[in-house]
Formats: structure tokens, C-alpha cells, sequence
């Protein structure tokens, strides 16, 4: 195999753009909705949310809407069916 520390390795790296950081809720089309009487509080949501969109504030699930790009994934995890999807208005 011989001595590995004469090779050169290059790994690849990507860094974050002006696009990655900024607000990506504007061309959202459906929004998920919390129905705060049905929620258990078992962050699900906030655990499966690709984009990080939701928080937990006060022991709750809260859907930041500036960032969320309603894919639905909060809408199929959550096992009572508290979130749903609504039209943009």
C-alpha cells in the first residue's frame, strides 16, 4: 500500500452564499399552520424541519414564515395532525 502521507488530499467545502443566508419565504405557495389545540408540544416539527424554520418559544412549536419554504415535512411528521397546509395569500 506504501506511505500515505506523501499524497495530497483535497476536500471539498461549501461555503455559505448571500443567497443561503437571506430571507427564502417569499415564493412560498402553501404555508404550514399550527393548531395550537391539537399540538402535544413533541417538537417533532422543529426536529424534522429541513430549514431550521421553526423555534421553540415557550414550550411550543412557532413557524418562522420569513425562512420557512413550505415543503410540507412538518405537515407529515407530526403524529396528531396538528399542522396543515394552507394557501399563500
Amino acid at each position: 500500500m506504501g506511505d500515505r502521507s506523501k499524497y495530497r488530499y483535497i476536500a471539498p467545502v461549501a461555503l455559505p452564499t448571500p443567497g443561503a443566508l437571506g430571507k427564502t419565504g417569499a415564493w412560498r405557495v402553501l404555508k404550514p399552520v399550527i393548531d395550537y389545540d391539537r399540538c402535544t408540544k413533541c417538537l417533532f416539527c422543529w426536529l424534522y424541519c429541513p430549514e431550521g424554520s421553526i423555534t421553540v418559544e415557550e414550550e411550543r412549536p412557532v413557524i418562522d414564515y420569513e425562512y420557512c419554504k413550505g415543503c410540507g415535512v412538518c405537515v407529515n411528521e407530526c403524529p396528531v395532525k396538528a399542522i396543515r397546509m394552507v394557501r399563500e395569500e
